[in-house]
Protein backbone atom coordinates (compact mmCIF):
# COMPACT_ATOMS: atom_id res chain seq x y z
CA UNK A 1 0.00 0.00 0.00
CA UNK A 2 3.20 2.66 0.75
CA UNK A 3 4.69 1.40 -2.38
CA UNK A 4 1.26 1.99 -4.38
CA UNK A 5 0.79 5.52 -2.85
CA UNK A 6 4.39 6.80 -3.73
CA UNK A 7 4.15 6.09 -7.31
CA UNK A 8 0.50 7.16 -7.49
CA UNK A 9 0.45 10.52 -8.91
CA UNK A 10 -0.34 13.34 -6.73
CA UNK A 11 -4.61 13.93 -6.75
CA UNK A 12 -5.13 17.00 -9.01
CA UNK A 13 -7.31 19.19 -7.34
CA UNK A 14 -10.53 20.25 -8.84
CA UNK A 15 -11.84 23.43 -10.46
CA UNK A 16 -14.96 24.98 -8.86
CA UNK A 17 -16.93 27.67 -9.94
CA UNK A 18 -14.96 30.21 -7.31
CA UNK A 19 -12.25 29.25 -9.86
CA UNK A 20 -13.38 29.91 -13.18
CA UNK A 21 -14.97 33.09 -11.84
CA UNK A 22 -10.82 34.31 -10.80
CA UNK A 23 -9.81 33.53 -14.00
CA UNK A 24 -12.62 35.31 -15.60
CA UNK A 25 -11.68 38.22 -12.99
CA UNK A 26 -7.84 38.08 -13.92
CA UNK A 27 -8.88 38.00 -17.72
CA UNK A 28 -10.89 41.16 -17.34
CA UNK A 29 -8.09 42.68 -15.21
CA UNK A 30 -5.54 41.94 -18.04
CA UNK A 31 -7.88 43.00 -20.84
CA UNK A 32 -8.68 46.94 -19.26
CA UNK A 33 -5.00 47.33 -18.60
CA UNK A 34 -3.82 46.35 -21.87
CA UNK A 35 -6.63 48.62 -23.15
CA UNK A 36 -5.25 51.80 -20.83
CA UNK A 37 -1.99 51.17 -22.39
CA UNK A 38 -2.80 51.26 -26.07
CA UNK A 39 -5.62 52.97 -26.34
CA UNK A 40 -4.39 55.52 -28.03
CA UNK A 41 -2.29 53.73 -30.16
CA UNK A 42 -5.40 51.51 -31.62
CA UNK A 43 -7.32 54.77 -32.44
CA UNK A 44 -4.88 55.54 -33.99
CA UNK A 45 -4.91 52.70 -35.62
CA UNK A 46 -8.75 52.18 -36.56
CA UNK A 47 -8.47 56.13 -38.04
CA UNK A 48 -5.26 54.81 -40.27
CA UNK A 49 -7.25 51.78 -41.41
CA UNK A 50 -10.51 53.96 -42.29
CA UNK A 51 -8.82 57.53 -43.72
CA UNK A 52 -6.01 55.31 -46.25
CA UNK A 53 -7.29 52.96 -48.48
CA UNK A 54 -4.07 51.28 -48.45
CA UNK A 55 -4.56 49.98 -45.46
CA UNK A 56 -8.30 49.42 -45.44
CA UNK A 57 -8.14 46.02 -45.03
CA UNK A 58 -6.71 46.16 -41.68
CA UNK A 59 -10.51 46.22 -40.03
CA UNK A 60 -10.90 42.70 -41.36
CA UNK A 61 -7.70 41.18 -39.80
CA UNK A 62 -8.90 40.96 -36.14
CA UNK A 63 -12.22 40.26 -36.94
CA UNK A 64 -10.86 36.54 -38.80
CA UNK A 65 -8.59 36.03 -36.10
CA UNK A 66 -11.19 36.46 -33.65
CA UNK A 67 -12.82 33.53 -36.03
CA UNK A 68 -10.34 31.50 -36.45
CA UNK A 69 -10.10 31.13 -32.53
CA UNK A 70 -13.95 30.50 -31.78
CA UNK A 71 -13.59 27.84 -35.14
CA UNK A 72 -11.38 26.02 -33.11
CA UNK A 73 -12.53 26.42 -29.75
CA UNK A 74 -13.06 23.10 -29.26
CA UNK A 75 -9.61 21.84 -29.99
CA UNK A 76 -7.67 24.92 -27.88
CA UNK A 77 -10.32 23.55 -24.76
CA UNK A 78 -8.21 20.12 -25.00
CA UNK A 79 -4.62 21.77 -24.89
CA UNK A 80 -2.88 21.21 -21.68
CA UNK A 81 -2.19 24.63 -20.08
CA UNK A 82 1.20 24.91 -18.82
CA UNK A 83 1.95 28.12 -17.20
CA UNK A 84 5.88 29.42 -17.95
CA UNK A 85 7.64 32.18 -16.51
CA UNK A 86 9.49 32.65 -19.95
CA UNK A 87 6.95 34.57 -21.06
CA UNK A 88 7.80 37.14 -18.15
CA UNK A 89 10.74 38.22 -20.11
CA UNK A 90 8.66 38.59 -23.65
CA UNK A 91 6.14 40.58 -21.54
CA UNK A 92 8.65 42.91 -20.59
CA UNK A 93 10.25 43.39 -23.97
CA UNK A 94 7.30 44.17 -25.16
CA UNK A 95 7.08 47.04 -22.45
CA UNK A 96 10.56 48.06 -23.47
CA UNK A 97 9.65 48.12 -27.22
CA UNK A 98 6.56 50.33 -26.16
CA UNK A 99 8.57 52.80 -24.34
CA UNK A 100 10.73 53.26 -27.29
CA UNK A 101 8.07 53.78 -30.13
CA UNK A 102 6.16 56.29 -28.02
CA UNK A 103 9.62 58.30 -26.67
CA UNK A 104 10.74 57.75 -30.48
CA UNK A 105 6.57 58.36 -32.07
CA UNK A 106 7.24 54.96 -33.91
CA UNK A 107 4.07 54.42 -34.28
CA UNK A 108 4.96 50.55 -36.16
CA UNK A 109 7.13 49.46 -33.04
CA UNK A 110 4.40 50.19 -30.60
CA UNK A 111 2.16 48.53 -32.37
CA UNK A 112 4.02 45.47 -33.21
CA UNK A 113 5.00 46.10 -29.31
CA UNK A 114 1.28 44.79 -28.40
CA UNK A 115 1.48 41.45 -30.28
CA UNK A 116 4.46 41.03 -28.23
CA UNK A 117 2.59 41.33 -25.33
CA UNK A 118 -0.20 38.96 -26.27
CA UNK A 119 2.26 36.14 -26.46
CA UNK A 120 3.90 37.37 -23.72
CA UNK A 121 0.66 37.12 -21.41
CA UNK A 122 -0.23 33.59 -23.16
CA UNK A 123 3.05 31.83 -22.86
CA UNK A 124 2.72 33.02 -19.20
CA UNK A 125 -0.73 32.26 -18.33
CA UNK A 126 -1.21 29.32 -20.61
CA UNK A 127 2.38 27.96 -21.91
CA UNK A 128 3.94 26.96 -24.95
CA UNK A 129 1.66 24.68 -26.34
CA UNK A 130 -0.98 26.65 -26.25
CA UNK A 131 0.49 29.38 -27.78
CA UNK A 132 1.19 27.21 -30.59
CA UNK A 133 -2.12 26.23 -30.84
CA UNK A 134 -2.68 29.88 -31.55
CA UNK A 135 0.13 30.71 -33.62
CA UNK A 136 -2.16 31.15 -37.14
CA UNK A 137 -4.12 33.61 -35.44
CA UNK A 138 -1.33 35.65 -33.48
CA UNK A 139 0.47 35.74 -36.71
CA UNK A 140 -1.95 37.00 -38.67
CA UNK A 141 -3.07 40.16 -36.77
CA UNK A 142 0.82 41.27 -38.27
CA UNK A 143 -1.11 42.15 -41.45
CA UNK A 144 -2.96 44.54 -39.38
CA UNK A 145 -0.17 46.57 -38.54
CA UNK A 146 0.65 49.45 -41.95
CA UNK A 147 4.17 49.06 -42.62
CA UNK A 148 7.06 51.51 -41.57
CA UNK A 149 6.87 54.34 -44.33
CA UNK A 150 11.08 53.49 -45.33
CA UNK A 151 9.95 49.76 -45.87
CA UNK A 152 6.26 50.75 -47.67
CA UNK A 153 8.54 53.45 -50.22
CA UNK A 154 11.28 50.78 -50.77
CA UNK A 155 8.41 48.75 -51.85
CA UNK A 156 6.22 51.26 -53.77
CA UNK A 157 8.72 52.30 -55.95
CA UNK A 158 9.85 49.69 -57.78
CA UNK A 159 6.15 48.33 -58.42
CA UNK A 160 5.88 52.06 -60.06
CA UNK A 161 8.59 50.86 -62.06
CA UNK A 162 7.43 47.48 -62.57
CA UNK A 163 4.00 48.58 -63.95
CA UNK A 164 5.47 51.27 -66.31
CA UNK A 165 7.83 49.07 -67.49
CA UNK A 166 5.14 46.58 -68.14
CA UNK A 167 2.60 49.22 -69.45
CA UNK A 168 5.52 50.73 -72.04
CA UNK A 169 6.21 47.25 -73.71
CA UNK A 170 2.34 45.71 -73.68
CA UNK A 171 0.86 49.38 -75.19
CA UNK A 172 3.11 49.51 -78.62
CA UNK A 173 1.71 45.31 -79.68
CA UNK A 174 -2.14 47.58 -79.88
CA UNK A 175 -0.39 49.92 -81.68
CA UNK A 176 0.08 52.93 -79.52
CA UNK A 177 3.81 54.55 -79.54
CA UNK A 178 4.89 55.03 -76.19
CA UNK A 179 7.85 56.63 -74.79
CA UNK A 180 8.92 55.95 -71.04
CA UNK A 181 10.66 58.29 -68.96
CA UNK A 182 10.70 56.46 -65.25
CA UNK A 183 7.23 56.16 -64.07
CA UNK A 184 5.87 58.46 -66.64
CA UNK A 185 4.47 56.81 -69.99
CA UNK A 186 3.98 59.05 -72.38
CA UNK A 187 1.52 58.86 -74.95
CA UNK A 188 0.29 60.51 -78.17
CA UNK A 189 -2.97 61.61 -76.77
CA UNK A 190 -1.03 62.56 -72.97
CA UNK A 191 1.36 61.78 -70.30
CA UNK A 192 0.64 59.14 -67.89
CA UNK A 193 2.09 59.29 -64.25
CA UNK A 194 2.24 55.84 -62.53
CA UNK A 195 1.87 57.48 -58.92
CA UNK A 196 2.12 55.90 -55.84
CA UNK A 197 -1.87 55.16 -55.39
CA UNK A 198 -1.50 53.17 -58.71
CA UNK A 199 1.74 51.04 -57.76
CA UNK A 200 -0.02 48.01 -56.85
CA UNK A 201 0.40 48.33 -53.42
CA UNK A 202 -3.03 48.63 -52.50
CA UNK A 203 -4.11 45.74 -54.01
CA UNK A 204 -1.40 44.10 -53.20
CA UNK A 205 -2.02 43.97 -49.17
CA UNK A 206 -5.43 43.26 -49.26
CA UNK A 207 -4.98 40.39 -52.46
CA UNK A 208 -2.45 38.72 -49.90
CA UNK A 209 -4.61 39.37 -46.74
CA UNK A 210 -7.78 37.87 -48.29
CA UNK A 211 -5.50 34.90 -50.21
CA UNK A 212 -4.68 33.47 -46.47
CA UNK A 213 -8.42 34.03 -45.40
CA UNK A 214 -9.38 32.63 -48.49
CA UNK A 215 -6.43 29.71 -48.17
CA UNK A 216 -7.52 28.94 -44.29
CA UNK A 217 -11.69 28.60 -45.34
CA UNK A 218 -11.60 26.53 -48.51
CA UNK A 219 -8.00 24.27 -48.29
CA UNK A 220 -7.18 22.10 -45.48
CA UNK A 221 -3.69 21.15 -47.15
CA UNK A 222 -1.06 23.47 -45.41
CA UNK A 223 1.38 23.80 -49.48
CA UNK A 224 -1.90 24.50 -51.14
CA UNK A 225 -2.44 27.51 -48.58
CA UNK A 226 1.06 28.43 -49.07
CA UNK A 227 0.76 28.64 -53.06
CA UNK A 228 -1.97 30.49 -52.65
CA UNK A 229 -0.69 33.27 -50.26
CA UNK A 230 2.59 33.40 -52.42
CA UNK A 231 0.79 33.72 -55.98
CA UNK A 232 -1.05 36.01 -54.34
CA UNK A 233 1.81 38.96 -54.98
CA UNK A 234 2.47 38.05 -58.62
CA UNK A 235 -1.04 38.19 -59.48
CA UNK A 236 -2.01 41.48 -57.66
CA UNK A 237 1.40 42.82 -60.09
CA UNK A 238 0.23 41.11 -62.70
CA UNK A 239 -3.28 42.61 -62.80
CA UNK A 240 -2.35 46.14 -61.29
CA UNK A 241 0.08 45.99 -64.68
CA UNK A 242 -2.82 45.34 -66.71
CA UNK A 243 -5.04 48.25 -65.45
CA UNK A 244 -2.19 50.49 -66.29
CA UNK A 245 -2.36 49.13 -69.96
CA UNK A 246 -5.97 49.51 -70.23
CA UNK A 247 -5.98 53.40 -68.72
CA UNK A 248 -3.49 53.65 -71.95
CA UNK A 249 -5.52 52.33 -74.38
CA UNK A 250 -8.67 54.14 -73.14
CA UNK A 251 -6.10 57.43 -73.05
CA UNK A 252 -5.62 56.86 -77.05
CA UNK A 253 -8.41 54.99 -78.82
CA UNK A 254 -11.38 57.11 -76.08
CA UNK A 255 -11.27 59.92 -74.13
CA UNK A 256 -8.35 61.28 -71.97
CA UNK A 257 -10.71 62.26 -69.21
CA UNK A 258 -12.14 59.15 -69.08
CA UNK A 259 -8.75 57.95 -67.68
CA UNK A 260 -9.62 59.94 -64.47
CA UNK A 261 -12.23 60.25 -62.17
CA UNK A 262 -14.95 57.43 -61.93
CA UNK A 263 -13.84 55.32 -64.41
CA UNK A 264 -9.78 55.07 -62.97
CA UNK A 265 -11.56 54.21 -59.36
CA UNK A 266 -13.73 51.96 -61.01
CA UNK A 267 -11.16 49.90 -63.12
CA UNK A 268 -8.83 49.68 -59.01
CA UNK A 269 -12.13 48.09 -58.11
CA UNK A 270 -12.24 45.39 -61.36
CA UNK A 271 -8.60 44.84 -61.41
CA UNK A 272 -9.00 43.56 -57.58
CA UNK A 273 -12.21 41.42 -58.49
CA UNK A 274 -10.37 40.19 -61.58
CA UNK A 275 -7.08 39.67 -59.10
CA UNK A 276 -9.58 37.22 -56.92
CA UNK A 277 -11.00 35.54 -59.97
CA UNK A 278 -7.22 34.68 -61.01
CA UNK A 279 -6.53 33.33 -57.63
CA UNK A 280 -9.95 31.14 -57.65
CA UNK A 281 -8.89 29.64 -60.54
CA UNK A 282 -5.36 29.31 -59.63
CA UNK A 283 -7.18 26.85 -56.66
CA UNK A 284 -8.89 25.33 -59.18
CA UNK A 285 -6.18 23.91 -61.27
CA UNK A 286 -4.24 22.87 -58.53
CA UNK A 287 -7.14 20.87 -57.13
CA UNK A 288 -7.26 19.07 -60.83
CA UNK A 289 -4.01 18.64 -60.92
CA UNK A 290 -3.66 17.15 -57.61
CA UNK A 291 -6.57 14.80 -58.58
CA UNK A 292 -4.93 13.83 -62.12
CA UNK A 293 -1.31 13.23 -59.83
CA UNK A 294 -3.56 10.69 -57.47
CA UNK A 295 -4.98 8.84 -60.28
CA UNK A 296 -1.96 8.47 -61.81
CA UNK A 297 -0.35 6.87 -58.65
CA UNK A 298 -3.72 4.58 -58.81
CA UNK A 299 -3.07 1.14 -60.17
Amino acid sequence: MTLVAQLAPPAQPRLGPESHHYEWWQGAGLILITGWLYFSILAQLGAQWWKNPDFSHGFFVPAFSLFVLWKERERLAKVVRAPSAWGLPIIALSLCVLVVGVLGAELFLSRVSLLVLIAGMVIFFLGWKFFKAVLLPWAFLLLMIPLPNIIFNQITFPLQLLASKFAAATLPLAGVPVLREGNVINLPAMALEVAEACSGIRSLLSLVTLALIYGYLLEKRIWVRVVLALASIPIAVMANSLRIVGTGLLVQYWDPNKAEGFFHLFSGWLIFVVSLVMLFLLHKLLLGGTAAAIEEVRP
